[in-house]
């Protein structure tokens, strides 16, 4: 899923990424904004994963969903 959908679909998105990843709250969401290095970001500072391992999760979950 590239960037333009990514941010068009956020506002869809926002309750099922908080579900897979509780420890990202409503403003975190809500300031990301459908970004996705920034919630690669949030997900590396929140869960203490290395960058490649939360990109990994959060492109494996986008694969999964069906938008």
């Amino acid at each position: 899923m590239n960037d333009d959908i990514l941010q068009g679909k956020w506002a869809q998105m926002k309750g099922k990424i908080k579900q897979q990843w509780g420890k990202l709250t409503d403003d975190d969401l809500d300031r990301i904004g459908g970004k996705r290095d920034e919630i690669v970001g949030l997900m590396q500072e929140r869960y203490g994963w290395e960058r490649e391992r939360a990109e990994t999760e959060f492109d494996d979950y986008l694969k999964g969903q069906d938008w």
